[in-house]
């Protein structure tokens, strides 16, 4: 039967021994020891028994000098929402999340696929530039502990084709955190950069789904319901639901997403700022107009009701005219006093 060519990893709390206890003991150890050595020479140098001050002068250095030194090697400390992957001779073996002073296999190496790698040759030509520029640098690596705190990705700003297919510039930011170590060290090979990279195409993929702005759109009755610009809310539960199904091979949870930059794309910035100018002028004129008739119908009423005047049908046409020209004009008007007959 062939084994799984990419097997998913599962968390393993690892067995572990109380660090301070493991330090007194290998101190006391390594203080008998270095004893022994002291011994062991002054013995051979007395002139005794020569196998005897060997034997003691070899365990000494042995006890005290080898095996013990190596020992503190195991001695790891976890602060908290810290983690450490172990791995015994390339095995996963398990993980320590809680904090404390611990002590482990001292042949366990930690795993932290996001540890900056820098060569030792990087590091000298870095330091030599930096010296013969008069600058002097730190150069820092990253640790083997897996960070387990809430986290922030601000992925940069990135142009997408909306619903209409209207370019558009959108930027997002992400809350989470690791939740599952083994997954993240050993499902995918950088779980932040596989994080930023399925951000983007979750992000793709969502605002292909809906416009820009839903007024004006001249989209379906059902799409033009929800838009980018006005359904902030509905669409940033979908993004992370999104981001969320994406990422859960790499062991992370997605706290939130929500969108922090949107806008229109430099090329057609201008062209969609005229057509929001001209759509809001046809909504003004509209409001007029509804309510210019209203008026108007309101006035031939209380004339009618009052017998102030009686209009027939050509006298009517004229003062609706008359007032609509008054009540949708752009400028003030200018009344004349008509003294006669109209006739």
């Amino acid at each position: 039967m062939n084994e799984a060519v990419n097997p998913q990893y599962e968390e393993i709390k690892i067995k572990t021994t109380s660090g301070m206890f493991v330090l007194i003991v290998n101190s006391l150890f390594v203080l008998a020891g270095t004893t022994a050595f002291v011994y062991g020479i002054l013995l051979l140098e007395s002139g005794g028994d020569f196998l005897t001050g060997l034997i003691i002068l070899l365990a000494g250095s042995l006890i005290g000098f080898v095996i013990c030194p190596l020992l503190y090697i195991g001695l790891k400390i976890i602060k908290p929402n810290e983690a450490l992957v172990l791995t015994l001779f390339g095995k996963y073996v398990g993980t320590i999340k809680k904090e404390g002073f611990y002590y482990v296999n001292p042949f366990c190496i930690g795993v932290n696929p996001t540890q900056s790698t820098t060569t030792q040759s990087q590091t000298l030509s870095q330091t030599v530039t930096a010296l013969s520029d008069g600058v002097n640098i730190n150069v820092k690596t990253g640790g083997k502990k897996i960070s387990l705190k809430t986290s922030t990705l601000n992925n940069d700003k990135q142009k997408v084709n909306d619903l209409l297919g209207n370019p558009v510039m959108i930027g997002i930011v992400v809350i989470w955190k690791v939740v599952n170590t083994a997954k993240a060290v050993f499902n995918v090979d950088n779980y932040k950069e596989f994080l930023s990279i399925q951000c983007d195409s979750a992000l793709r993929n969502i605002v292909r789904l809906y416009p820009y702005d839903a007024y004006g759109s001249g989209a379906s009755e059902d799409a033009s319901e929800k838009s980018l610009h006005g359904s902030s809310q509905e669409i940033a539960v979908k993004l992370k639901n999104e981001i969320q199904n994406k990422v859960e091979i790499a062991g992370l949870e997605i706290i939130e997403a929500r969108i922090t930059n949107l806008y229109y794309a430099p090329e057609i910035a201008a062209a969609m700022l005229q057509r929001q100018q001209a759509s809001a002028v046809v909504d003004a004129r509209h409001l007029i107009v509804q309510g210019a008739v209203g008026m108007v119908e309101m006035a031939l009423l209380k004339l009618n009701e009052k017998g102030i005047v009686n209009l027939d049908e050509e006298r009517k046409a004229a003062m609706v005219s008359n007032l609509l020209v008054v009540l949708c004009g752009n400028r003030d008007a200018q009344p004349v006093v008509n003294s006669g007959t109209i006739y």
